[in-house]
């Protein structure tokens, strides 16, 4: 199967190859995915590289690479909370987190599309030299922005797609969803022995894992739910701060480095 490369900012993921369809998730700048089927009106199914996530997106979202591109390993990532590149001669704004690949100064062919870096780029961190001041400095790049459904960008972002790039930055490759996340990483057995990283899971009334958030210590988490924002936990769940209400039943406490 082809292999490809994100050339837009932020493309959605959809459920179906259709723009009214659910989106799913989305493929931020830079990242690869192997293209599954070639659908109509220019549509193609999708297979992420960093996660596996399948989905329908639209090819002019897309270009296509060569094996050696898709197979290097990502180096680095888009510090900034918008950071400018020059893409195919003109400039594009692309959100914090995109991963990037082989970056060769002063121009970095992807494909047929030359493409320049204008501001610095970090490298990405190591999952075993994880700083938590660090970590929680790039979870509150994310404060206020808006919950997205399918979501994964400071632009708008779910609970999963809130966490999974803020660890993608250091070094750490969760899964796409809250019940996927879950299960990786070691369970912590009770919330006064947490880390601050820590993830912690919450489900709905039939036992689903549904949500997820970074605890900043044993009393306060920090989440997307309907924006990113900082709540209260304890050993039943999340206390929104702002209504005084119980809104999340904790389920599960994991830990990741």
């Amino acid at each position: 199967m082809p292999y490809a490369i994100t050339v837009v900012p932020v493309m959605p993921l959809r459920a179906e190859p259709a723009h009214r369809s659910e989106m799913i998730s989305q493929v931020l700048w830079g990242e690869n995915v192997e293209i599954l089927v070639t659908g109509t009106d220019g549509w193609v199914k999708v297979r992420c590289q960093y996660d596996n996530y399948e989905g329908w997106a639209t090819f002019n979202h897309l270009e296509t690479i060569e094996d050696d591109l898709f197979h290097a390993p990502y180096t680095h990532y888009t510090a900034g909370w918008v950071n400018t590149v020059e893409v195919n001669g003109k400039a594009m704004h692309v959100p914090y987190g995109c991963l990037v690949k082989q970056v060769v100064e002063p121009v970095t062919m992807w494909g047929k599309i030359p493409v320049q870096f204008e501001e610095t780029l970090k490298r990405l961190g190591s999952s075993e030299k994880v700083d938590e001041n660090d970590l929680l400095d790039k979870a509150f790049l994310f404060l206020n922005t808006a919950y997205l459904w399918g979501g994964k960008s400071v632009f708008g972002a779910d609970c999963s797609g809130f966490t999974q790039t803020v660890f993608k930055t250091l070094g750490i490759a969760l899964l796409r969803d809250a019940y996927q996340q879950a299960t990786q990483g070691e369970t912590v057995d009770f919330l006064q022995e947490v880390h601050t990283g820590d993830l912690a899971f919450f489900d709905n009334t039939e036992g689903r894992i549904t949500h997820v958030g970074i605890l900043i210590n044993d009393r306060e988490i920090i989440h997307a739910s309907g924006k990113v924002r900082v709540d209260s936990i304890d050993n039943q769940g999340i206390i929104n701060v702002d209504t005084g209400l119980r809104t999340h039943n904790l389920r599960i406490i994991k830990r990741y480095f």
